[in-house]
């Protein structure tokens, strides 16, 4: 079985929190765990499928460890690649700003040749934009989380998505 590359950030533990949940679901067999503190940018290049997940910060700010990395992650070679995303972030606190950092990574992924799947539907968050929106504004460019205001959703909405990521990359269960 093909491995998955799932690097996350995190600076309160939540998104680790749902990577090892979304590991978990899929397997840890399939799926190894990267903390984006203690990656280089030749570590993506043993994957042709690959997560990324980050929560954004106060005003549409990278989490510390993908700010970080920024510089070295938009050189980063996506061609061939299949890429999905989760993003956690506070619609309400943050509403112009909501899950921003996965449209910034996105974007950068999209920019090097990656394919994007593990579009997310934007209908039940409240909020008023966000980068990581597709222009007609009925998708987020991966899995939106708010563990702020919508805890009691979030592993509903990881299941439902691991389960659609596996068949869009695909993954045999």
């Amino acid at each position: 079985m093909e491995k998955i590359g799932l690097f996350y950030g995190s600076d309160t533990g939540c998104t680790e929190a749902v990577s090892e949940m979304i590991q978990e679901q899929i397997g840890e067999d399939i799926i190894e765990l990267h903390d984006a503190y203690d990656i280089e940018p030749e570590d993506f290049d043993q994957y042709d499928k690959i997560i990324i997940g980050l929560s954004t910060w106060h005003d549409g700010q990278l989490v510390s460890a993908w700010d970080d990395f920024y510089d070295d992650f938009q050189e980063v070679d996506f061609t061939g690649k299949t890429v999905a995303f989760f993003g956690l972030g506070d619609q309400y606190g943050y509403s112009t700003y909501f899950i921003d950092g996965v449209g910034i990574l996105g974007d950068v992924v999209l920019k090097n040749g990656g394919k994007l799947i593990g579009y997310w539907p934007t209908d039940g968050f409240e909020h008023d934009e966000s980068k990581a929106e597709t222009e007609d504004g009925k998708y987020f460019m991966g899995l939106a989380i708010d563990e702020d205001n919508q805890d009691e959703m979030t592993e509903e909405r990881v299941t439902k998505w691991v389960e659609q990521i596996k068949k869009e990359f695909p993954i045999e269960s």
